[in-house]
């Protein structure tokens, strides 16, 4: 069976992204998300790596990463890997965790692993309810499935690295990339302008963010990307707008992380986007929309 994946949002379930996949070639990136992953594995195993080690979740696992976590993405077998995956905001998370556990805050889970078949039938069926446009099944069930990979697995968010002299050099060639996302410098020039040498800085960019700057640069402009796509950009404009050279710069580095291309991604939030407005025009009586009569 070849690949195939969906990536799309349903309008009832607000701050929550879903993925239905199926990869076999298919390698992720090193990259984040903002939001949560909770990918609920069918069949296969998929390998990540993972705050510095290699995991693997089989059928019947669940693998869990925290927003800003770095993470690649890979098949374990073969056959590769069959997902079904919901990507719900830190809000979304903290507002569950407050109603329905003692967690406080935007926790976070503690392992990247969890077998627990149960949770796995949760997430399938809530992108199921999606698709079949059941809003009282899908909220329900991603509230009861959300709820309960906290009480077995939630914690408090890692603490964060002490700031030290190389963190905050970091810190700041991060602010000079997000500020110059179109046109940045050399790893250099870089260096240069925050008074230090190239591959100290290296060392400090890779220890503070779990990358080296221009992989966080493309993650970056892919996460812009994406907003801008949900905005209603193009492809092609956004392509511009984050500084890839052209369109299948974008096309590649954007499929590599989000693992559907910008196109595809682009018409799954148009069609939710023209869905609302459906149900916002005004009737007139006679079966038709107001805005198509002549």
């Amino acid at each position: 069976m070849g690949e195939v994946a969906r990536h799309w949002r349903y309008g009832e379930l607000p701050g929550v992204d879903l993925l239905r996949a199926r990869y076999v070639r298919k390698s992720f990136v090193r990259h984040t998300h903002e939001e949560f992953v909770i990918a609920a594995i069918a069949e296969g195993v998929e390998v990540f790596r993972h705050r510095g080690s290699e995991v693997s979740a089989g059928a019947g696992a669940v693998a869990l990463v925290n927003p800003d976590t770095p993470h690649t993405g890979r098949a374990g077998v073969p056959e590769g890997w069959r997902y079904g995956a919901v990507y719900p905001s830190p809000e979304v998370v903290a507002g569950i965790a407050a109603e329905t556990t003692t967690l406080r805050g935007t926790p976070g889970f503690v392992s990247p692993v969890v077998d627990d078949p149960r949770t796995v039938r949760l997430v399938h069926q809530v992108l199921r309810a999606a698709e079949e446009g059941d809003a009282l099944t899908a909220d329900t069930l991603l509230r009861v499935a959300v709820t309960r990979l906290l009480r077995l697995n939630g914690g408090s968010p890692p603490p964060r690295p002490v700031r030290t002299a190389g963190a905050s050099v970091a810190v700041r060639a991060r602010d000079v990339l997000t500020e110059r996302m179109t046109g940045p410098p050399t790893l250099e020039q870089l260096a240069e302008e925050l008074g230090t040498g190239p591959f100290a800085l290296l060392r400090a960019f890779r220890d503070t963010y779990g990358m080296p700057p221009h992989t966080w640069l493309t993650d970056a402009r892919v996460r812009l990307a994406r907003r801008l796509l949900d905005a209603g950009s193009s492809p092609a404009q956004a392509a511009l707008a984050v500084g890839f050279s052209d369109q299948p710069h974008l096309n590649r580095h954007f499929t590599r992380i989000v693992g559907v291309p910008p196109g595809a991604y682009r018409r799954e939030r148009k069609n939710v986007q023209d869905a609302r407005a459906r149900l916002l025009l005004p009737s007139t009586g006679d079966g038709t929309d107001r805005d198509t009569r002549r």
